[in-house]
């Protein structure tokens, strides 16, 4: 028995977690700033925080302050004999996350503009707790996606079973219904806590007119002066986020191109997977690829400015008046619903696939409506996992609401909260001049060009730590200490995306890799840093140990530590990377 005992504990051996040093570059920089000294001063500091870190609005009082967090942060005393850094005081302010982000955490983008000079942070099916087709809808998911930031939350309203009152479901599928009044005053809770910028909630309407005055009340009384309804039916140019500030904006179908395609509908319904695919799919520019509702239902044109049908439905006008941004379209074809009108301005839909395609023929056009327009994309119906697409191609053609299932995680969302990173986190990211810039022949960005490269961005990766402390010691590896690497790259326009990977290091749960990597970016204003962290593994699948999606645009040159996040978003609590970022113009 005793043998057998000392074979036990010779399996289940604990692995010292040995604290890895300054990499070369950290200690290069702490003697040239100190002239060789042993103690960094708050002076010296403020030296290197201007010239290596390209921090020019910081002040000596501010490098004071810094001083004295990480003392007190490092060392847990209140009153210190010493106001100077010692070269590991300095490192680990380095590989502070909290103190030494990579990105700023303030929003710094003009936000006096329209909104749809804007991208914004835009959900699709919110209301939904996991897969399209049968998970339960909650106004916990739109908690959710509220508190990390989301700006534009999507409801389908339908009449409840017995017909005199409203719930959100996704319709024709097996979803459990949740209550819309339950669903707005989740909004009015949260809609605030993570930005003051406004939320704009698209409705996905499937009522009839009686209902429709209920909702209309609903709303009214759930959010009162919160609510932006504008003096004019019509808007010519959209408020800008400034002006909008802790304002709910309301989006759908006028009533009339509702009542219009139900009776359009009623000679044909299809089920929900029929509907899916015939919007996905593509041939002489049917009117279907073009919806403003995904359910496919088609819209007549919005020119009377009166209907028959509204006018004997008393109370359906005070619906209409809180829409602020009307969707709708045209008749005709994609060709035709891209059309600018001078006088009013409105929200078009297209599904990811529609989207591709129009790329492919219109580009220049769609590029043209969306600065002036609003352009919502939305998931493929087939998409029944809740998984999500290529966010890129509706960013390089200025849609502002590429709208995503935030229930659902994977690399295409990691990209998403990335860009949505941008501007402090506020849910509004300016879009890029190039792509509201009108030549003076009325000529606009083409994406299809082939464009030379403008900057480069040079990442060195040193060093990762945190991971003992949020995983168990036999996560990884029974027997031996994890063999991490990283991979670092780019997303962005199609000419711009890479990815690469530093070496393995083996049996280390702090491994230092300094190593580096430079990327040449044709389009550094839409792209995105993608870095990764896996655990090798010769026999099975690499495991994952945290990723991250940082904007180009953003990172703040010079030596900063870089938080991972596990795979549905959220923040690990000690896993990050200590990394370099330098831009070279070209």
């Amino acid at each position: 028995m005793a043998g057998s005992y000392r074979m036990c504990v010779c399996f289940t051996r604990k692995f010292k977690v040995t604290e890895a040093g300054p990499p070369p570059d950290v200690k290069e920089a702490f003697f040239k700033y100190t002239d060789g000294g042993t103690h960094m001063s708050a002076e010296q500091l403020w030296r290197f925080l201007v010239e290596v870190q390209g921090d020019g609005d910081v002040s000596i009082a501010d490098a004071e302050k810094i001083v004295e967090q990480v003392l007190q942060k490092m060392h847990h005393i209140a009153k210190f004999t010493r106001h100077t850094l010692t070269l590991d005081d300095f490192h680990r302010y380095l590989f502070s996350a909290d103190l030494n982000p990579p990105i700023r955490d303030q929003v710094h983008q003009d936000m006096t503009k329209p909104l749809s000079h804007y991208f914004i942070y835009t959900g699709h099916n919110s209301y939904l707790t996991g897969n399209q087709l049968s998970s339960d809808c909650s106004d916990v998911p739109i908690m959710k996606a509220l508190k990390r930031g989301v700006r534009v939350i999507e409801l389908d309203i339908w009449p409840n079973s017995t017909k005199d009152n409203v719930d959100v479901l996704h319709g024709r599928t097996l979803t459990a219904p949740v209550e819309l009044i339950r669903c707005l005053k989740c909004i009015k809770e949260y809609a605030f806590l993570s930005s003051p910028y406004p939320v704009i909630i698209t409705l996905e309407d499937h009522l009839t007119p009686d209902l429709q005055v209920k909702v209309a009340q609903m709303i009214t009384e759930t959010f009162g002066d919160m609510l932006y309804c504008p003096e004019c039916e019509c808007l010519e140019e959209l408020p800008s986020p400034e002006e909008l500030k802790y304002r709910i904006i309301i989006s759908t179908k006028p009533p009339k191109e509702y009542l219009k395609a139900e009776s359009g509908k009623d000679k044909g319904n299809k089920s929900q997977r029929e509907k899916d695919s015939d919007d996905d799919t593509w041939g002489k520019e049917p009117l279907d690829l073009v919806s403003d509702q995904e359910d496919g239902d088609v819209s007549d044109t919005d020119t009377s400015e009166d209907s028959d049908n509204e006018s004997q439905q008393p109370g359906v006008s005070a619906y209409k008046r809180l829409i602020a941004i009307h969707a709708g379209k045209p008749r005709g074809g994609l060709k035709e619903a891209l059309k600018v009108d001078p006088n009013k301005v409105r929200r078009l839909s297209l599904s990811e696939q529609a989207l591709e395609k129009a790329s492919e023929n219109h580009g220049t056009d769609v590029i043209r409506f969306t600065q002036k327009n609003v352009l919502r994309v939305y998931p493929k119906g087939t998409r029944f996992n809740s998984s999500n697409y290529k966010p890129l191609i509706g960013w390089t053609h200025g849609a502002q609401m590429v709208a995503f299932n935030m229930q659902g995680y994977g690399r295409f969302l990691w990209l998403m909260n990335g860009m949505f990173r941008s501007n402090g986190g506020c849910g509004f990211v300016k879009k890029p001049e190039f792509l509201m810039k009108v030549g003076p022949h009325g000529e606009v960005f083409n994406p299809k060009t082939k464009l030379p490269v403008k900057k480069s961005l040079k990442v060195k990766v040193y060093m990762g730590d945190g991971w003992h402390l949020d995983f168990k010691s036999t996560h990884f590896d029974l027997y031996s200490p994890p063999d991490f690497y990283t991979r670092v790259g780019i997303a962005g326009v199609p000419g711009d995306v890479i990815m690469k990977k530093t070496k393995i290091k083996e049996d280390n749960w702090t491994p230092v890799w300094d190593e580096e990597f430079t990327f040449q970016l044709t389009v550094p204003e839409l792209a995105l840093l993608r870095v990764e962290v896996h655990e090798y593994d010769m026999s099975e699948k690499d495991d994952f140990a945290g990723q991250t999606c940082l904007p180009v645009s953003e990172l703040i040159p010079g030596i900063h530590a870089v938080p991972l996040f596990d795979r549905k978003g959220e923040k690990l609590n000690s896993s990050r990377l200590l990394m370099r970022f330098e831009f070279v113009q070209d």
